[in-house]
């Protein structure tokens, strides 16, 4: 896991780094030295920490204050039984994104290996923070376990995803087209996305 680096192709277009209005703000990353884990696993130096202890990393990849909408990567494990991530998510990353009128978000979950459920209900707070601006979240790319753990948990109910967004080649486009053809997706424009 430790050389599976966030995707930087948008980075000279978007740094959340030196965006004044993003959570990572700032973020100082030492290339030199792996700390973070995922379980007993080293992850790149340049994932973000979202809070919980050790499970659920994230890299905001692209937000568009204009437009209200955020693309971001997750590697890890989401685990809300054991470690609340989600709470983490919602209150270090994505309240924060809200405040700043971010309503609609792509996360690019690929490198989620697995999802341990609990509660809906910080699912169904990030879902009321953003209806009634047209918000949505699409998770894209998701592992097969991790969709299936998530239907058990009935959380189609708050956020997009399944087989509709999987097995979705974004990384050759620019973060405008990868967001309009999601939100096509979500929208029902279009049945699902092909190659």
């Amino acid at each position: 896991m430790h050389d599976i680096a966030p995707f930087h192709r948008w980075l000279d277009d978007y740094n959340p780094v030196a965006d004044e209005l993003s959570p990572f703000y700032k973020t100082e990353y030492n290339m030199m030295e792996y700390s973070n884990t995922v379980y007993n696993y080293y992850i790149h130096p340049l994932w973000d920490v979202v809070g919980s202890s050790a499970t659920l990393y994230i890299k905001i990849l692209w937000v568009d204050y204009d437009k209200g909408f955020a693309i971001m990567e997750l590697i890890g494990e989401w685990n809300d039984a054991l470690y609340n991530d989600i709470m983490y998510l919602k209150r270090n990353v994505v309240d924060l994104m809200i405040k700043k009128g971010i309503y609609r978000y792509v996360l690019f979950c690929e490198n989620v290996l697995n999802y341990h459920g609990d509660d809906d209900s910080y699912f169904e707070e990030w879902y009321e923070d953003i209806k009634d601006d047209d918000g949505w979240v699409a998770l894209v790319n998701t592992q097969i376990q991790v969709d299936q753990e998530m239907s058990r948990y009935r959380l189609d109910n708050y956020i997009n995803f399944g087989d509709d967004y999987c097995d979705i080649n974004w990384r050759p486009y620019k973060a405008e087209l990868v967001f309009d053809a999601i939100d096509a997706l979500v929208h029902g424009r279009v049945k699902r996305l092909v190659d």
